[in-house]
């Protein structure tokens, strides 16, 4: 089966075109795009249908949203997405949209070793459900239910599920978020922006001001949480890796509260741009110590395998499958 698949995020979007017999896939003429720099989902299709003179009948998109009734408005783009419209416009005779983290999801039977990094080898021989954990522009979730035979995945909006802090930094915490934003979230905190509204929170609470060195990065790359987070590396700016030491626990902590209500003797995957780019960091322990501060359940969380996702077109990957299944 050959079709376009794309990735849509709120960052960049990606596409390329998959051929598969439903469980591998190959996948050519990968592009991204910079989602911003479009005012729809369909002028990014036009330009890459242009730029690479490709045809296919059949089309399937992971959206950074939730799906209901083959449509979509993405979470932090302004933009509707229709199965049935983009049939229309580009004349395919079938689309289906999914959500992006099950894509993810549906794209990990098709990793090989090389695609995955071990962050904590769990029970090598336990079986169970998985699921994914991906911080990025947002926070994604995703489950894979065992059969006792394969996995199956879906989707989840779990990363939308309130905050919950557990020590007198993270109340401080809550309270200033809850000035700004009113309910908070996880992902107001494991994801991109929160990188950025952990640091801006911390500026605060020492009476810290921003370097100018930190604010000329900012400002030259438009990215508070990458500036961030390469100036905690280089070690250049004690907020900065105050920053994501707390950044981590409290990612390790959420990936942790995920796996245990899947239950995911089958496994942990970190997706998403972050811990790809944060590897080190990831591996340095205070991702860990969350992921395993649940009490009674610490030596559950301990059989639980964490692995981070390598493979950048996972979600292509995963759409194709998904496709191929129906």
């Amino acid at each position: 089966m050959r079709l376009l698949v794309g990735d849509i995020g709120g960052t960049k979007t990606a596409l390329g075109v998959a051929d598969t017999d439903g469980e591998q896939v190959n996948l050519s003429e990968p592009k991204r795009y910079p989602s911003a720099a479009f005012a729809t989902f369909d002028q990014i299709v036009q330009r890459y249908l242009n730029e690479t003179g490709v045809t296919c009948r059949f089309a399937a998109f992971a959206v950074a949203g939730p799906v209901q009734d083959r449509r979509s408005e993405t979470t932090n783009l302004p933009w509707a997405l229709d199965a049935d419209a983009l049939e229309l416009t580009f004349g395919f005779s079938g689309v289906d949209l999914l959500n992006d983290l099950e894509a993810v999801a549906w794209g990990v039977p098709a990793l090989g070793t090389q695609d995955i990094a071990e962050i904590h080898p769990g029970d090598a021989l336990s079986q169970g459900n998985a699921c994914v954990v991906a911080a990025g522009t947002g926070l994604g979730q995703a489950g894979l239910f065992w059969d006792g035979v394969a996995h199956h995945a879906f989707a989840t909006e779990g990363g939308h599920t309130d905050f919950a802090p557990v020590d007198e930094l993270e109340f401080a915490l809550l309270t200033y978020l809850k000035r700004r934003y009113g309910r908070v979230s996880w992902e107001r905190l494991v994801s991109g922006p929160g990188i950025a509204n952990i640091y801006e929170f911390l500026l605060e609470r020492h009476g810290a001001a921003q370097p100018d060195w930190i604010r000329q990065a900012i400002d030259e790359g438009g990215d508070t949480a990458a500036a961030v987070a390469q100036a905690a590396a280089d070690a250049r700016c004690p907020v900065c890796a105050e920053t994501m030491d707390l950044f981590m626990r409290l990612y390790g902590r959420e990936a942790g509260n995920t796996a245990l209500k899947h239950m995911a003797l089958g496994g942990v995957y970190l997706g998403g741009g972050i811990a790809l780019k944060n590897l080190a960091l990831v591996r340095k322990g205070g991702f860990l110590e969350g992921f395993f501060d649940k009490g009674r359940m610490g030596s559950l969380m301990r059989r639980m395998p964490v692995r981070v996702i390598l493979q950048p077109h996972t979600p292509l990957l995963g759409a194709a499958r998904f496709m191929a299944s129906q």
